[in-house]
């Protein structure tokens, strides 16, 4: 297993089904959330470049599922972004089905990252992506983006909304992170906390 941090970085592919997905048995780190919730800007900003992963102002725009390996050892996965209302209906209906099965059948996936924006509530689609890595025993780790938008004390708040929102579900995260892209802080507090789960037996 890679630890972090990593000598380099790359794109590797973008597909559109599981079935051409690499072939590597690299462990494969998946980041997962709905649109907007700013996965590309995070992948980019840990990789520590501004352009490996492609960004957009229009949510939905990451509609493949996208690879990048790690040192030839790992690889960091971005799935695409749910809830978009706005995007074509025969895109939301691929959506699904394509998130789904490569979740389900893709036996190198070593942790989630689900992303929850700090400002929300989780939505539906967040709940059962979280009781779906729950029933099926995917490792995975919370990560509240977007912290820079709030005050310390309103971050605590929106978490505390989280928490208890999660519990109503019966759905119990093991840890979180906080993460803004314009923080060396929040990056190296997201590598110490892989390295812990990366590691543990």
């Amino acid at each position: 297993m890679t630890n972090f941090p990593f000598k380099s970085a790359q794109f590797k592919r973008s597909v559109f089904s599981v079935d051409k997905c690499p072939s590597t048995m690299w462990p494969e780190i998946v980041l997962i959330g709905r649109s907007n919730v700013g996965k590309s800007s995070l992948l980019n900003h840990f990789l520590g470049t501004k352009k490996l992963a492609k960004t957009s102002s229009r949510p939905g725009k990451t509609q493949s599922i996208n690879f990048f390996s790690v040192d030839d050892r790992l690889s960091l996965v971005d799935l695409p972004g749910y809830g978009y209302a706005a995007a074509p209906g025969h895109t939301r209906k691929n959506w699904g089905p394509l998130i789904q099965k490569y979740l389900s059948s893709r036996n190198q996936i070593t942790l989630l990252l689900i992303l929850l924006d700090i400002r929300r509530t989780p939505s539906t689609l967040d709940i059962e992506m979280l009781q779906w890595a729950e029933h099926f025993q995917r490792p995975f780790l919370i990560i509240f983006t977007k912290t820079d938008k709030l005050s310390s004390h309103m971050q605590n708040t929106q978490i505390q909304k989280n928490l208890a929102a999660f519990k109503q579900y019966e759905i119990q995260p093991k840890t979180h992170l906080r993460y803004t892209v314009h923080s060396l802080r929040a990056r190296q507090q997201l590598i110490n906390t892989l390295n812990t789960l990366l590691t543990r037996p």
